[in-house]
């Protein structure tokens, strides 16, 4: 009868020492729970930004065309308040993609003013665009459009073909169907340059 006293009087603390021990257990797994979040934050490097698109005015778009001859370029104005652009966009990016095998040249304009940047910033990251991006320089739109043609009065989205000897064979303006872009990028790519023609600048 002693016996079965003193053993149920021990088991209370052999109990208690069992109940310690898990608390603790509990405790440490808790810990690294709460740990091994922080610690994923820690390791995710942070996303490269993006670079701000270099501003160009008529002349710099004069040189810009200059430096592109000799390949076919494909020129496309878009800007972040221009919903079609938001659509449209995305397409560009992929026929760069498709058409970089057999020479095609996109450039990028952005239209949106300065205080535009940070939805700029957004606009590129989010697309990944894999051809280089420029920003007109605010004021002087009517100009500015003239000298890109005397045809366009600043409407976008609006893309530009030019051939390699730096004439512009081609021009879409508004919304227009992947088969579009398509049809005129191929023409684009099959003309030939004149011989013994001079490129034309867009106002002449």
């Amino acid at each position: 009868m002693s016996a079965r006293l003193d053993r149920r009087e021990q088991m209370p603390h052999g109990c208690a020492h069992w109940r310690i021990a898990c608390f603790g257990l509990l405790c440490a797994a808790a810990s690294l729970c709460m740990a091994a979040p922080q610690q994923s934050k820690i390791k995710t490097p942070p996303k490269s930004p993006v670079g701000d698109p270099a501003l160009i005015d008529q002349q710099g778009f004069r040189e810009l065309l200059k430096r592109s001859r000799g390949k076919p370029l494909l020129l496309n104005f878009w800007a972040t308040w221009c919903q079609p652009c938001h659509e449209e966009y995305p397409m560009i990016n992929e026929l760069a993609r498709q058409f970089a095998p057999q020479g095609l040249l996109v450039l990028g304009i952005s239209f949106d003013e300065d205080a535009e940047m940070n939805l700029v910033r957004h606009f590129l990251a989010k697309h990944g665009p894999v051809f280089t991006n420029y920003r007109k320089r605010p004021g002087n739109e009517v100009a500015f459009a003239h000298s890109v043609s005397p045809k366009w009065n600043g409407t976008i989205p609006a893309t530009f073909l030019y051939a390699r000897d730096g004439r512009q064979v081609g021009m879409l303006i508004g919304e227009h169907s992947r088969e579009d872009f398509e049809k005129a990028i191929r023409a684009l790519l099959d003309s030939a340059p004149t011989r013994g023609a001079e490129p034309r600048s867009p106002d002449r």
